[in-house]
């Protein structure tokens, strides 16, 4: 196993985060790709752990904190950090190797001859994916908490000042006789793409009772307007979108909406 630089020729593997193999993959649309081309030339890194092989097994992306969703100085923050895991797709199960490890070290160490004063991460109380308890054993501390989502970074100098999490500053207008569902989409992750795509669609086929509209947080001066960087509200209610609900649920909840407007008509 080494750790490489994303270079060209995996670059169509990193848009769909190593899951090539994935048909839900492919309703993430082209999202993926136009942040990429927005964002490759404002400090982001991207490092990919190769087996023996030359297969791609797992990747981390990060940015200075700045370019971010969330409030910070001077540090790097990791977007996220995947090692494939499906036992029977793809390169198969490649976790517990030391992968995630190599690869979050590769990163500090970037972040580091990069200057920055520390480096900060999110994670998960659930325990299927960006765990906080993993980054925690990496000696990462807590900082800050939103719902399941945890806040934790790791100070390289004593100046470091600790980052914070941007709170939801407003909720998304609805309109009299319409169902309204609100799309937030930055699209740097390909899974809440997805739910952009099929809420998109879901909506589109509900006809004129439902109004989509599609925000932008890609653009830092919205993205901090509304302390939202992907999400998806139906009227003003959020719809919780990891993992990605699915197709029918999505048209389903939207659905209901549509038939209780109906009924108080």
């Amino acid at each position: 196993m080494k750790i490489i630089d994303l270079s060209d020729e995996h670059k169509p593997l990193y848009f769909v985060c190593l899951e090539d193999w994935s048909e839900e993959m492919k309703e993430s649309g082209s999202h993926k790709e136009v942040w990429y081309d927005k964002i490759k030339d404002k400090g982001l890194g991207v490092k990919l752990a190769v087996d023996d092989d030359g297969k791609a097994c797992g990747m981390i992306q990060y940015i200075p904190i700045e370019e971010s969703a969330v409030d910070g100085k001077d540090l790097y923050f990791i977007y996220c950090i995947w090692v494939h895991g499906y036992k029977k797709k793809g390169v198969g199960n490649r976790q517990k190797r030391g992968m995630g490890k190599a690869l979050l070290e590769a990163a500090e160490a970037d972040a580091k001859a990069k200057r920055a004063n520390g480096i900060a991460a999110w994670g998960l109380a659930l325990p299927f994916w960006m765990k906080a308890s993993w980054f925690k054993k990496q000696g990462y501390k807590k900082v800050d908490k939103q719902g399941f989502q945890t806040l934790l970074w790791k100070p390289f100098s004593e100046d470091a000042v600790p980052p914070k999490w941007v709170k939801q500053k407003k909720k998304p207008v609805i309109h009299e006789g319409k169902v309204t569902v609100t799309s937030f989409k930055n699209g740097w992750c390909p899974a809440q793409n997805i739910v952009f795509e099929r809420a998109k669609r879901a909506a589109a086929e509900l006809g004129d009772k439902v109004i989509f509209r599609e925000i932008d947080t890609f653009d830092k001066e919205v993205f901090l307007e509304w302390g939202i960087s992907d999400a998806l509200f139906i009227d003003q209610k959020q719809v919780r979108t990891g993992p990605p609900p699915s197709y029918e649920k999505i048209k389903k909840k939207i659905t209901k909406k549509v038939r209780k407007l109906a009924r108080h008509r």
